[in-house]
């Protein structure tokens, strides 16, 4: 894990506009359980609260065009990109002005316009399309970047090795990130993983460097995605990055999450990406009144959010057949 950065290589404002970014990703959050407590939210969701400094410092880093793509804890990967708030929670309403129309909730949040390619549900399944993505603009000659962000849990499926392995291989221009939150569902990562680090401690057999990092640092995340991105775009193939980090919460809605040790939950919870973040803005001379101002917009926003979702109109019935396949079987393919 990395060392707590003093006064990192990083502009003040793109550091401010991350604290922004990771507060207003907490603040979705955190609005979006109080509406499945209401019961607003229409199927199971996974939030990533403690989660926001990953997805704030790998998509500051990227170029507008470079790719997403994320699992069903996706949030805040599909926000970071510059998805509306409004769209991803009247998508979580089932409303159809949410992103999807309503049709896809969420656990399968996505705006193509925004390069936010998706998340899915399916453990492991987004790493081999971002393969595909990766070769497109291996292909095109386009310096495209294809970013894929995972669980700890999916290093011990197979889709994982398979596209380590063809990544590779083909030098494809691939960012795997692993947020290894400890946990794969309800069970410890490192009960049923040979290795300490699942992801960082498998580079090696596909040739690649075992990168570890802080993931409750934003810095730490930034300075990481900045070096692996330029390594993909120069050509040099893909890099593997295990960001350290903790959800603050269970697995999913309905998961208490008390399998977790009380003693590991504190001392990860003294790790809150933002506070942390914010004492450091301070101490390197950002003002108080300018972070203040910062979260003040940001409860505007989500408040606006919230009553545009709420009053969104439900889909309509001709909604149900647009952006499918008519045909579910092999034929559509010939």
């Amino acid at each position: 894990m990395s060392e707590t950065l003093v006064n990192p290589p990083i502009a003040r404002e793109t550091r401010i506009a991350m604290y922004e970014l990771q507060y207003r990703l907490r603040v979705f959050e955190k609005r979006a359980y109080d509406l499945f407590l209401q019961n607003l939210v229409k199927g199971t969701s996974h939030l990533a609260l403690g989660q926001e400094a990953v997805a704030a410092g790998f998509a500051t880093a990227m170029r507008r065009d470079d790719w997403t793509f994320c699992t069903y804890r996706g949030h805040d990967h599909t926000l970071a990109r510059g998805v509306s708030m409004l769209g991803c929670m009247a998508e979580l309403l089932g409303r159809a002005n949410g992103v999807l129309a309503g049709k896809g909730g969420s656990m399968h949040l996505g705006e193509a316009d925004k390069f936010a390619m998706g998340s899915y549900a399916i453990i492991g399944a987004q790493l081999c399309i971002a393969i595909g993505a990766g070769w497109t603009s291996q292909y095109k000659k386009t310096q495209q970047v294809s970013v894929c962000f995972f669980g700890d849990g999916t290093t011990n499926i197979g889709a994982f090795h398979e596209a380590l392995n063809l990544a590779a291989v083909w030098k494809l221009p691939v960012v795997f990130v692993c947020e290894n939150n400890l946990y794969m569902e309800y069970t410890s990562i490192g009960s049923v993983t040979a290795v300490k680090r699942p992801a960082a401690d498998r580079a090696a057999s596909y040739g690649l460097e075992p990168i570890v990092v802080d993931g409750n640092d934003a810095d730490a995340c930034y300075l990481a995605a900045e070096t692996a991105y330029e390594r993909a775009r120069r050509g040099d193939g893909p890099s593997l990055i295990e960001a350290l980090t903790y959800r603050h919460g269970g697995h999913s809605r309905a998961d208490p999450a008390k399998y977790r040790p009380d003693d590991e939950v504190a001392a990860w919870m003294k790790k809150d990406p933002l506070p942390m973040y914010r004492a450091r803005l301070l101490a390197d001379g950002v003002e108080e009144k300018r972070l203040a101002a910062i979260e003040a917009a940001a409860m505007v926003e989500i408040d606006e959010a919230t009553e545009g979702a709420k009053n969104g109109p439900l889909p309509s019935a001709d909604e149900i057949e647009k952006d499918t396949y008519a045909d579910g079987t092999s034929t559509w393919r010939n």
